[in-house]
């Protein structure tokens, strides 16, 4: 709901602060006194485009702000956290023009984008009059709307659910496809890859125990022969026969020495002890470098083969398992990719006939509705000095798509046996205004989040026809906040809130405001309505009558 509008320094106003309330708002004035002024300030500060010379003369800027109560779950909270900025149940616009046409635009005091200020506006006020482009003149809204009065909300989910399940199938689909079509190119190599692989059979770790193994074969024929030269000296030809007669002969003459060869007797055992150790070591070495040159010859030219595969597959020697399962899996892929693609065939079918299910069902609801739509209508036009006019709302095949496979559109014929066509082709701006009306009143939800502005909707019509404008007037204000601009006398007696728009002359300055009516200045307003500038007392008595009605 639109809770306060704020002008300053914009055409012929200076200064001006207006508190609006919810049900229906009405502002009567002379005309030129400034009425379409305010509903271009309110369209400036919700991002529609403004001019230049709309701040006042004399001024560096001019400046509106708007406050908006938003309840929760309003639309415009979803295009606050898009836009990212902060939400809560009140929402401030505000809207900043130079003299020199330069613009600012602001969102609860942060710097943002006339578009972010459009988007939001379009789920703030609508607007219904002759330039009703953003409305009910737009047939691209046509099917959301039919579908809100057809209360389809349901069978709408459902189809966009199923829509979803199809295209999730078809993208499936492509990309199997896809894949299927880029290994079947490489069929060829793959096959003789995975072969070489599986023939290769390289096992994680092997390339470094090959190379391992091969660098001690290949040390071992250099040093092989000093360890053989090295367990001669030490065996019973070299050290270990010297040391036994050593011990043998220390041993035949301790008996003589009186002790003194005990210690030299044990340390020579000692060390024949570690000798011996010391031989094994040197004979277990060198039967491991003992060695069929065979082997060595085997371990080189797999080791080779293994380094020669990776280079040509451009992977490490250890990554080679890896690919040959992840060429395995392609081939596997071209090998089940036909079955998979048909199975992939059927799912959609599948798919493509819940959706159309759904689709045809909704369908079904549009069509009823259309029915009742056209019978409300038929109904409504005829108080709204529209008799003769027909409206048919067209129902027809369009572009399958989430919200179904329907083409909506709103179509009238102003004249008995002319050929229904868009709402945009009325002549007059009076009727197209009432038959809006009759239209708005016909898909009203109740409890309708956005702010309805009507300019002049009365334009043109008077007597029983400005009545019954007033009267949809007042029912719309049931459930949503209207504003309505209006030279009608009945119209403006239909309003819960009363507001007169005034110009005045001060030192060769043209300034307007707009006051708020108490009861009594009600009625003088009504009476000057009817009766002009010279208010009688007939005419307070019809203004009272009125406002009683």
């Amino acid at each position: 709901m639109l809770r306060s509008l704020d002008i300053r320094d914009m055409l012929i106003i200076d200064r001006l602060e207006l508190e609006f309330q919810p049900g229906l708002n009405v502002l009567t004035g002379e005309t030129g006194a400034g009425k379409s002024i305010l509903l271009d300030c309110l369209g400036l500060v919700l991002g529609w485009r403004g001019r230049a010379e709309t701040v006042r003369t004399g001024a560096a800027q001019g400046e509106v702000t708007a406050v908006f109560d938003l309840p929760e779950g309003h639309p415009a909270q979803a295009v606050l956290e898009v836009a990212g900025l902060d939400g809560g149940d009140e929402l401030i616009l505000r809207r900043v023009m130079t003299a020199d046409g330069r613009k600012s635009a602001y969102v609860n005091d942060r710097r943002t984008s006339a578009d972010v200020l459009r988007t939001l506006g379009e789920t703030l006020v609508e607007l219904h009059g002759q330039q009703d482009d953003r409305g009910l003149l737009n047939p691209r809204g046509h099917r959301a709307l039919l579908d809100a009065f057809a209360g389809a909300e349901g069978a709408l989910a459902a189809t966009r659910a199923a829509w979803a399940r199809l295209g999730g199938k078809r993208r499936l689909l492509e990309a199997a496809e896809e894949a299927l079509g880029k290994a079947a190119a490489e069929e060829e190599f793959l096959r003789h890859a995975v072969a070489e692989l599986e023939e290769l059979d390289p096992k994680s770790g092997e390339d470094a125990e090959l190379d391992t193994e091969r660098r001690l074969m290949q040390g071992a024929e250099r040093i092989r022969e000093d360890i053989a030269r090295a367990l001669q000296a030490l065996g019973p030809e070299g050290a270990e026969g010297l040391m036994a007669d050593a011990a043998r002969w220390l041993d035949g003459a301790a008996e003589k020495a009186e002790g003194r060869l005990d210690e030299p007797i044990a340390a020579l055992g000692r060390a024949i002890t570690e000798l011996g150790e010391a031989t094994q070591g040197v004979e277990n070495c060198l039967e491991a470098l003992t060695f069929d040159p065979r082997r060595l010859e085997i371990v080189a030219d797999r080791l080779f083969a293994i380094r020669g595969l990776a280079r040509k597959h451009s992977v490490m020697p250890d990554e080679l398992g890896e690919l040959a399962g992840d060429l395995r899996r392609k081939l596997d892929a071209i090998d089940g990719g036909a079955a998979e693609i048909d199975a992939l065939h059927a799912e959609i079918a599948e798919a493509a006939a819940e959706y159309e299910a759904a689709a045809d069902k909704l369908s079904q609801l549009r069509r009823e509705a259309a029915g009742r739509l056209d019978a409300a209508m038929a109904v409504e036009l005829p108080p709204l000095k529209l008799d003769r006019a027909l409206f048919v709302t067209e129902v027809g095949e369009g572009e399958a798509g989430q919200d179904g496979k329907d083409a909506v559109a709103f179509t009238i014929a102003t004249n008995p046996g002319a050929i229904p066509g868009p709402l945009s082709r009325i002549a007059s701006g009076g009727e197209l205004s009432r038959f809006l009306l009759a239209l708005k009143v016909c898909l009203a939800r109740g409890a309708d989040v956005t702010t309805m502005i009507f300019d002049e909707i009365d334009r043109g019509v008077g007597g029983a026809t400005a009545d019954a404008v007033g009267r949809r007037l007042a029912r719309l204000a049931e459930s949503a906040q209207v504003l309505v601009v209006t030279h009608s006398p009945q119209v403006a007696a239909r309003g819960a809130h009363h507001w007169r728009v005034q110009k005045s002359v001060s030192g060769g300055t043209t300034t307007s405001t707009v006051v708020p009516l108490a009861p009594e200045e009600r009625v003088d307003e009504v009476a000057r309505m009817l009766s002009g500038e010279s208010v009688t007392e007939a005419a307070r008595q019809a203004a009272q009558d009125l406002l009683a009605g």
